[in-house]
Order: C-alpha cells, then sequence, then structure tokens
C-alpha cells in the first residue's frame, strides 16, 4: 500500500480529478444523485497515519488478491463507472460518497429508476478490518461485498454478473487494463477483485483523537475528554463500541457483533415477519438474503435473515464509530438525524415493548452536558481530511439539536429499566 497520489493518477490515465463539493444537499428521495466525481477524498490513502493499525492493514490484504498499483487503479475507475448498472446512471459510488465519508446522506439509498432500498448505506471508510459485511453481516469479503448491488434489481439492476462484465468488456480501455492487471480479458471474479482491492485502500485515521491517543494531550478539547470517560462509563458506550469492556478500543470502535438497540421494532410485526423468512430464505443464498434486506419489510429482521436464530431477531452489526460525525443519517434504518439524537435513543433505554431488545440496553440518566461531551468526542473521531466537512456538520447538528429532539425523553433516561416482554416460544427451529 505504499503508493503517492500522483503515481496513482498517471495509472488512471483519462479519469477526470474534480474535487467533489464538500458536503452536497442531499438529493430528493424518489431520484438517484449524479454520480460523484473522481476527486481528492476519492483518491487511496496514504498508510502514514496516527492511529492506524499496519499489521492488521497487511493482514487484511488476502493472498489470493494482492494488492497492486494498477489493480487498485482500475477498481476505482470501476468504482466511479455507472456503466455496471442495468441503465447507467448508478455506481458504487453513487451510496458511498467519498465527499460524504463514503455514505451518501440519505437514510436510505436511491438505485436506479429511483427505487429505494430500505437500508442506511455503511461507510466504506475501514471496511477492510470488518469481519462481515453489510448490516446484518450476510457475506464477509470486500469481493462478495462488490458483487451483490451490481445484481441487486433495487440498486444497480443487472440481472447477474456476467450481463455487468459484458457491458464494459466492449470497451477497449477496459480490456487493456484487465489483461494487463489480471492477464485475461473482463470477468465477474476479477471485477470485484479490483473493486475490492480499491476499497481496501480506503484507511481512515490520523483523527485529533488519534493524536490524543499518542500524547498530545491539547488535540482535543475537555468536553471530548469527558466524553470519552463517559463512552467508558455511564454511557455504557463500550458495551458494544469495544472490542473487550475490560480493555479501552483506540483503533476500532465496534466489537464485530450484531445487537437489537430497540429501532424499528414496533412499526413491523417482526415474528411474522421472521416465521415468512424462515419459510422463504434460503441462509446458504447470498443473493436471496440480499434481496429480502434490500427490497422487503423482512430488512427489519437483520442478523436473522443470515442465522434464522430468534436472538438474531432485528439485530444489526455494530458500525465503527471513526467519521461518524459525517456519516449521518443514523442507524441501519436511517432514522436519526443528529448525533444527539441517537444519544438520546439510548440515554431512554429505548425499546420498552421489544422483546429482543439487547440486554444491555437501559435507561443511562446522562444529562444534556453529559450528552453535549459524549457528541464532542464523537466528533474528535473525525479525520483530518474531513476536518472542514466535520466542523460544518457539528454546527448544523448542534443547531438541530437546540430545537428538534425528538427522541429526548428524560423521565425515562432517569427512570428504572422496564421489565421486557418475553419472546416467544416454539416459533422458529433454532
Amino acid at each position: 500500500m505504499r503508493f503517492s497520489s500522483a503515481t496513482l493518477l498517471l495509472a488512471l490515465g483519462a479519469v477526470a480529478l474534480i474535487s467533489a463539493t464538500p458536503n452536497p444537499a442531499p438529493q430528493e428521495v424518489g431520484k438517484a444523485p449524479p454520480i460523484p466525481q473522481v476527486g481528492r477524498l476519492a483518491m487511496p490513502r496514504s498508510p502514514k497515519q496516527s492511529g492506524i493499525p499496519l499489521a492488521a492493514t497487511r493482514a487484511a490484504i488476502p493472498a489470493d488478491n494482492p494488492q497492486t498499483l494498477e489493480k487498485i487503479a482500475l477498481g476505482m475507475r470501476l468504482f466511479f463507472d455507472g456503466r455496471l448498472s442495468a441503465d447507467g446512471t448508478v455506481a458504487c459510488a453513487t451510496c458511498h460518497d467519498p465527499s460524504r465519508a463514503f455514505t451518501d446522506g440519505r437514510s436510505v439509498s436511491i438505485g436506479i429508476k429511483g427505487r429505494a432500498g430500505q437500508r442506511n448505506a455503511p461507510t466504506i471508510l475501514n471496511a477492510l478490518y470488518n469481519k462481515t459485511q453489510f448490516w446484518d453481516g450476510r457475506v464477509k469479503t470486500l469481493e462478495e461485498q462488490a458483487a451483490l448491488p451490481i445484481v441487486n434489481p433495487v440498486e444497480m439492476g443487472q440481472p447477474n454478473l456476467e450481463t455487468a462484465v459484458a457491458k464494459i468488456a466492449t470497451i477497449s480501455e477496459y480490456d487493456r487494463r484487465f489483461r494487463k492487471v489480471f492477464g485475461r480479458p473482463p470477468n465477474g471474479t476479477d471485477l470485484v477483485r479490483a473493486i475490492a482491492s480499491y476499497e481496501r485502500t480506503q484507511v481512515s485515521f490520523d483523527s485529533p483523537f488519534d493524536h490524543f491517543i499518542a500524547g498530545d494531550n491539547n488535540a482535543i478539547d475537555e468536553s471530548a475528554k469527558r466524553g470519552w470517560e463517559l463512552f467508558n462509563t455511564r454511557a455504557r458506550c463500550n458495551k458494544c463500541h469495544a472490542l473487550s469492556e475490560q480493555t479501552h478500543d483506540v483503533t476500532y470502535f465496534t466489537d464485530n457483533d450484531f445487537h437489537n438497540i430497540g429501532v424499528g421494532i414496533i412499526r413491523h410485526n417482526v415474528v411474522a415477519l421472521a416465521v415468512k423468512a424462515e419459510q422463504l430464505v434460503n441462509s446458504r443464498s447470498a443473493k436471496a438474503i440480499d434481496n429480502a434486506a434490500i427490497q422487503s419489510q423482512m430488512s427489519v429482521l437483520g442478523r436473522f435473515l443470515v442465522t434464522k436464530k430468534q436472538a438474531d431477531i432485528a439485530s444489526f452489526k455494530t458500525p465503527d464509530l471513526r467519521n461518524v460525525l459525517i456519516t449521518s443519517p443514523y442507524f441501519h434504518d436511517g432514522s436519526q438525524e443528529t448525533l444527539w439524537d441517537v444519544v438520546d435513543h439510548y440515554n431512554k433505554g429505548d425499546g420498552v415493548q421489544n422483546p429482543f431488545l439487547d440486554q444491555d440496553i437501559q435507561p443511562l440518566a446522562l444529562s444534556e452536558s453529559d450528552i453535549d461531551d459524549l457528541v464532542a468526542f464523537m466528533a474528535s473521531l473525525t479525520s483530518a481530511d474531513y476536518k472542514e466537512q466535520g466542523a460544518e456538520e457539528l454546527a448544523r447538528q448542534h443547531e438541530v439539536s437546540r430545537t428538534k429532539r425528538p427522541q429526548r425523553d428524560t423521565a425515562r433516561a432517569f427512570g428504572p429499566k422496564h421489565q421486557q416482554p418475553k419472546p416467544p416460544q416454539g416459533l422458529f427451529s433454532r
């Protein structure tokens, strides 16, 4: 992964490099936004960042898909190419815009013909460290992840990967590049290998918090320092956003596990959906699970779609919190606008009528100043590349939070933990 931006630009050939506008306004639902231009924030990132786990970064490169400069450049071209979609209007970058920390600023993503999915687009940043991919962990590798949106009818809409390959194989530049990188004409396996190779260059650390941990006591302010303490104590964030509750995690901010945090459970009859899913979705078929997750209300079942275990109903993967400030809106369904809303949700121990609620969700009794401190800490996880966007987004969210707090419930936040209803018995095979 030792390469310079200048060298990569030469490998990219005719791709235009146009700086994206920081924090572009979200597009209206029902119309996919224009495909982002390739700009500075799309460039592969240097491994020389404060806080980066170098050994884990090297270990994340699979033996059957080693990194090369030419392969990364090819993957970058493909990532921004709408011709991989059925109608030419949607690319990987449509839902993973570098100017938005590789998200899209929408509650749920919009694909071809304005078709809305069911889930919020997770970031590509640091995805190479993920043990599983997607909100429900339905695949493990970035190669598998890269393939599924191309063939999902709601996203890029190709009937199969071979059709997408046939579409670009007629382009002489792609034929030349595939032969140079892989020694053969374009094919599905190599296409997703190239995209995954590019995605593995998107490592994002070098935040004020990383410099604080490295010894610069002035890198973050006192509010963020108090937030870091709360994160690991009364706020109970480390229950999910740490590899171990006993050891403070300063790198990944995720336990790589799945949790039901009380989102969307009341709006849907999840038991009926789970019974239907158990009958209709073959757990061994990633494509079948992908279609159910993106196209239907079964999406709310989360990890259950993969495991068919009752304990996994409406459980979703714990996201990494790096650059979380600029990946709004939040949660798997994009239901929360600001980080203040997110903390309010946890503060009141939301999910009173949820029989599948994670056992660690409970009222937190956090004061308004505590919540401000937690948000300050999360803002300190913004990488240097996104400093300007982070400052603008923090100001925007702060302004919204002063007048609009739909999740706020102080009485519940300072009250006792409610007795949860018991899950139904005997409905599922496992």
